[in-house]
């Protein structure tokens, strides 16, 4: 029986490092060529360092290629504001559908999955006479875009948030906190959000990452992010463009293990311990 157990464990660590080699390989082969090709001298056939050293003078990539600057500017932003809209439009709305209305959660998870459905180009079609009024009102600025890509993260997020609302009895924590004297922003705030902080994390991740990755969208509106500057210059340049793309993966890849070390942390408190102290404070 023993030899049995050791002999299984072992093809499973077998398995487990042929499986991460394959991964790092996908991953890694592609970094690699592309390293490759922004090193090489396209004029001589040897190797050069000047793709690197042009991208690393942002004074010369600002009055080279404008649309870097301001494409990645956008992008980062879009990251920010995409997730914060997301969050705030779902938690609650997911929270209260499952404390008040559990009648309308199917309906609600329709609406959310929805998106999956849709082609990019129908869905820009559909936006179109809406983001006329965006531009009138707010300007054309590619920031904006951030409404469209609400719409295009809810399918993934609202996945996440609902594992994680699965995971915690809502209903018993927001009545124990209620009847403590909280009042429904402290309820979601200090009870509801500490216990989802895994589920939205997850959240974030998917819409960070598809936000720094979207194109269509983007290029059939006329507005430039990152993905958009980066077929501009490619254009043009298409050293620069793949040095540039190496460095937009480098940087999704820092963000995303950045924001998952922040959610590695303890969670801190005790659900209990946070109510108690609720009723400290209201009292």
């Amino acid at each position: 029986m023993t030899g049995q157990r050791a002999r299984f464990r072992r093809r499973q660590t077998i398995l487990r490092r042929v499986v991460v080699t394959v991964v790092l390989v996908f991953f890694f082969v592609p970094f690699y060529g592309m390293l490759d090709f922004t090193t090489k001298n396209l004029a001589t056939g040897g190797r050069s360092l000047q793709t690197w050293k042009t991208l690393l003078d942002f004074g010369e990539i600002g009055s080279t290629y404008p649309d870097l600057k301001s494409g990645f500017i956008a992008s980062v932003l879009l990251a920010i504001l995409t997730p914060a809209i997301m969050l705030m439009l779902l938690v609650p709305t997911m929270t209260w559908v499952r404390l008040r209305l559990p009648g309308l959660s199917r309906t609600l998870e329709f609406i959310c999955l929805l998106p999956l459905t849709v082609p990019a180009i129908v869905l820009v079609v559909g936006l179109t006479p809406i983001y006329a009024w965006v531009t009138y009102f707010f300007g054309g600025a590619t920031v904006w875009l951030c409404f469209a890509y609400v719409i295009l993260v809810l399918p993934y997020a609202y996945r996440a948030l609902d594992t994680g609302l699965r995971a915690i009895d809502v209903r018993t924590l927001a009545e124990a906190a209620r009847s403590l004297g909280a009042g429904w922003g402290t309820v979601m705030w200090r009870i509801i959000l500490p216990n989802l902080r895994t589920a939205v994390l997850s959240a974030s991740f998917l819409a960070v990452a598809l936000t720094l990755g979207e194109f269509t969208i983007a290029n059939l509106f006329s507005r430039t992010n990152l993905q958009v500057a980066m077929f501009l210059v490619g254009k043009s340049d298409a050293q620069i463009s793949v040095a540039v793309a190496f460095l937009a993966l480098v940087f999704a890849f820092v963000v995303l293990f950045a924001m998952s070390f922040v959610g590695s942390g303890k969670a801190g408190t005790s659900v209990f311990a946070r109510l108690r102290r609720t009723k400290k404070e209201t009292a």
